[in-house]
C-alpha cells in the first residue's frame, strides 16, 4: 500500500479546472485499486450513499466525467472516493496518477438510489457489494442514521483476492473506535468478506451465499423476509441483475426515492472500462 498525503497546511491550488476541487490524499491499495480524498465544496449537501460526477480534462480539452459514489459520510469535511484502475480507461488511466495538491473536476449535484429514504422501515439492513461497489456503503456504514434505523446491519463484500478486500476490512475495523459513531455501531454491524479466486476464510459469490443459505447459517439467523429485511445493491451490471433475482426470490421488491420498497440498486456504478 502507498499513502500520499498533503502537507498539513497546503497552499490553495490555482482553480483552472471547472468545478475544481483539490486532492488532499491518495492511497493505493493494490495495483488495481486506489482511494483518494478531495476538498468539499462549501455548498455541497448530500445524503450518505449518493454519487456525484467527477473527472479530469480529456485529451480534447473537454471534461471527462464519470459517476462516483461518495465513500465518505454526509458529515465529513472532505470527500472520499474509491476507484478501480483501468490501464486503457479514458478516465482512470489518468486519474490513478493524481497526487495531493492536484485538482479534479467535481460537479456538486449529488443523486442516487442507495439512500435510506428509498427503503421502507425494517429491522435488518443488507449491504451487498462487489469490488469498488463498496464505496456507497463506506459512506452509509459511517452514517449515524444507519444505526438509528436498524437493529442489524450486514455488509457482504466479494472480491477476487484477499488484498482487494483491504479497503473495506480496514474501514469496518475502525468503526468501533470511531469517536462519533463507535458506540452506535456496537455489535450491530456484521462484516462478511468473501473471495472468488484466492483462498480465504470465507469464499463464494454473494448470490451463492444467499441462495444456499450459507450466510444465514453462519450468523444463525432466519432467511430474508420482506417484513423485516431491507437491502442495497452495488456492483457490476451482471451482479446487480443476479442479486435482484435472488432478493425477489425472498419476496423483496425494488424501490426508489419516489417509491420506497424493500431493496434498491445503484445503476450508475462505475465499473470496467473507465
Amino acid at each position: 500500500m502507498n499513502d500520499l498525503a498533503a502537507p498539513s497546511t497546503p497552499s490553495p491550488a490555482a482553480r483552472h479546472l471547472p468545478d475544481a476541487q483539490t486532492v488532499t490524499s491518495v492511497r493505493h491499495w493494490t495495483d488495481r485499486l486506489f482511494s483518494f480524498r478531495v476538498t468539499r465544496p462549501q455548498s455541497l449537501r448530500f445524503r450518505s450513499g449518493e454519487f456525484v460526477m467527477i473527472g479530469l480534462l480529456g485529451d480534447n480539452g473537454k471534461p471527462l466525467l464519470r459517476a462516483y459514489s461518495i465513500a465518505s459520510p454526509s458529515w465529513d469535511e472532505e470527500l472520499e472516493f474509491y476507484s478501480i484502475k483501468v490501464p486503457d480507461g479514458p478516465l482512470t488511466s489518468k486519474l490513478q496518477h493524481i497526487r495531493p495538491g492536484d485538482e479534479i473536476i467535481l460537479r456538486p449535484k449529488p443523486v442516487g438510489t442507495l439512500v435510506h429514504d428509498a427503503l421502507l422501515p425494517g429491522k435488518r439492513l443488507w449491504f451487498l457489494a462487489t469490488g469498488t461497489g463498496i464505496a456507497p456503503f463506506a459512506s452509509l456504514m459511517r452514517e449515524p442514521e444507519t444505526y438509528e434505523k436498524y437493529e442489524e446491519i450486514y455488509m457482504l463484500h466479494t472480491c477476487r483476492t484477499v488484498a482487494e478486500l483491504d479497503y473495506g476490512r480496514e474501514l469496518v475495523e475502525s468503526l468501533k473506535d470511531d469517536p462519533l459513531i463507535g458506540e452506535m455501531v456496537g455489535d450491530k454491524l456484521r462484516y462478511y468478506p468473501t473471495t472468488t479466486r484466492e483462498e480465504s476464510p470465507l469464499m463464494g459469490r454473494i448470490t451463492d451465499n444467499l441462495e444456499s443459505g450459507r450466510i444465514f447459517d453462519h450468523y444463525g439467523i432466519a432467511p430474508m423476509n420482506p417484513a423485516t429485511d431491507r437491502a442495497m445493491v452495488c456492483g457490476s451490471l451482471a451482479f446487480n441483475v443476479d442479486v435482484k433475482e435472488v432478493l425477489e426470490g425472498f419476496g423483496l421488491r425494488e424501490g426508489a426515492n419516489s417509491d420506497p420498497k424493500e431493496y434498491v440498486v445503484e445503476k450508475a456504478f462505475v465499473g470496467d472500462g473507465i
